[in-house]
């Protein structure tokens, strides 16, 4: 992803003033992060919250897409607004997924009345991916629990009570994401379904909310981001 959204980067005109992997890190350095505009971390969850906040605490906008670690989100949230920063992150910066996250809630407010159907969820990714379900998996299962009656939560696994919204992981080499949605009854099927090429579209979606947030204070979404 880092390659990927810096050749976006440097496409569009911006300059990259600072590379971080973890190779580098003593480079990571107050004096350093002061030269970006914003940053855009993609990482791992073990990393995620202490880069955000080392960013934030800088002064430096961020733009985060690293998925795993959101049972801290709500603290750094709380410590954007103490700093008066600048904080975007999404589970996808994928245009495309974002709009499918759209149509995922307006498909589950039409069902809300046909209880002869049953939801699940599948996410196929490729193997390197660290976290099962991904995060774009979850804000779609939470988009149809939010929505739907008859589901209180997820699981990562095939449903063993009515109340249960099943996600499946797969994990495949040199996979870049699909995520299918299936209504089932005796009668028929009904199914949405978004598939990534590559990497492409969530570089350039996280780019796109760089150059969003670099101006901006507060909290925002890719919905901010593509007016939605």
């Amino acid at each position: 992803m880092g390659q990927a959204i810096e050749q976006i980067a440097l496409q569009k005109g911006h300059e990259i003033v600072l590379r971080i992997n973890d190779q580098n890190l003593d480079d990571l350095t107050k004096e350093n992060i002061r030269k970006a505009d914003v940053a855009i971390e993609f990482t791992n969850p073990q990393s995620a919250v202490e880069n955000i906040l080392f960013c934030l605490n800088e002064n430096v906008p961020i733009v985060c897409g690293t998925t795993g670690w959101l049972s801290q989100l709500n603290m750094v949230q709380e410590k954007c607004k103490e700093l008066n920063g600048t904080f975007l992150y999404a589970s996808n910066f994928s245009i495309g997924v974002n709009i499918f996250f759209e149509l995922n809630k307006k498909l589950a407010t039409l069902m809300k009345g046909h209880s002869d159907y049953d939801v699940n969820l599948e996410e196929i990714h490729h193997t390197e991916k660290k976290d099962a379900p991904s995060g774009t998996a979850i804000t779609l299962a939470e988009g149809i629990l939010a929505t739907l009656p008859g589901k209180s939560k997820w699981v990562n696994h095939d449903a063993q009570h009515a109340d249960e919204l099943s996600i499946i992981s797969k994990r495949i080499e040199n996979f870049p994401g699909t995520h299918s949605i299936k209504y089932s009854s005796d009668i028929d099927n009904i199914e949405i379904i978004h598939t990534a090429h590559s990497r492409k579209g969530f570089a350039q979606g996280a780019v796109l909310a760089a150059e969003f947030i670099v101006d901006k204070k507060g909290i925002f979404t890719m919905k901010d981001v593509l007016n939605i």
